[in-house]
């Protein structure tokens, strides 16, 4: 794919093919915000990103803690249909939510990309809660002594704590609504309103056959979820390894 990407359009289809390219084209990169507007799907994108990943933290910390730490009725049978939610696919929902959000008026904006994330999720809320359920219980009853309610207990000390598996969540979040092409598509009309995978998708319309562009449009889409996992890598693996550790 990158390797394309820096390639003359006489070269791509060249036999056999050359994996560096000579020419370099680095054009290739400033055509495809020429040709379409990449620009636009960018920040399009990173509203819905940033906004689903603080939805994602927000609910899933709250719900996770609440389960792990408090007694109720029914709350194993909750929990269970919680973690049964996770064998759905989107299939399932696809068609009743797009009703259900049709009846709202919310088609062609981005309410359906963001709200359900401040909702909960049955993922996040999975991961945070094996995370609270091994810390102590003598933790959450020593800071009801010192005078914290469940939300002072919740912020001030179990977020700090579940730093690395909320880092790991905020990765998950991020790629997931990085790579989301069926809920845009769905939900969204509008040019002006896409995402870039939507923009990569029907960019191909705009382009024809120069697969070239088509390559450095992909590059420019992946990359920054490469580098999110580089920088976070170390948070990443170690949120995935504490859900599994008894404290």
């Amino acid at each position: 794919m990158l390797s394309t990407s820096l390639k003359a359009g006489m070269n791509v289809s060249k036999l056999p093919p050359q994996w560096i390219p000579s020419p370099v084209v680095w054009s290739n990169y400033a055509d495809v915000w020429v040709k379409v507007d990449f620009a636009r799907y960018t920040f399009n994108s990173f509203v819905i990103v940033i906004a689903d990943v603080i939805g994602t933290l927000l609910s899933c910390s709250m719900v996770a803690f609440g389960m792990a730490m408090f007694t109720f009725r029914l709350k194993k049978v909750l929990y269970l249909g919680m973690l049964a939610t996770l064998m759905l696919p989107f299939q399932v929902t696809m068609i009743p939510g797009y009703f259900i959000w049709k009846s709202f008026g919310a088609l062609d904006t981005y309410y359906p990309l963001i709200v359900p994330t401040f909702l909960g999720g049955s993922f996040g809320i999975f991961l945070l809660h094996q995370f609270y359920k091994s810390t102590t219980k003598e933790l959450y009853e020593a800071s009801k002594i010192d005078g914290c309610g469940p939300w002072t207990a919740l912020w001030r000390i179990y977020f700090p704590l579940s730093r690395a598996v909320l880092s790991a969540l905020a990765v998950f979040t991020f790629m997931g609504a990085w790579s989301n092409t069926i809920g845009p598509l769905l939900y969204l009309h509008d040019k002006e309103m896409f995402t870039l995978p939507l923009g990569l998708l029907f960019l191909r319309s705009d382009v024809g056959l120069e697969q070239q562009i088509l390559m450095a449009a992909a590059v420019i889409v992946t990359l920054p979820v490469v580098v999110v996992f580089l920088f976070a890598q170390k948070q990443f693996v170690e949120g995935i390894a504490s859900t599994g550790l008894k404290g």
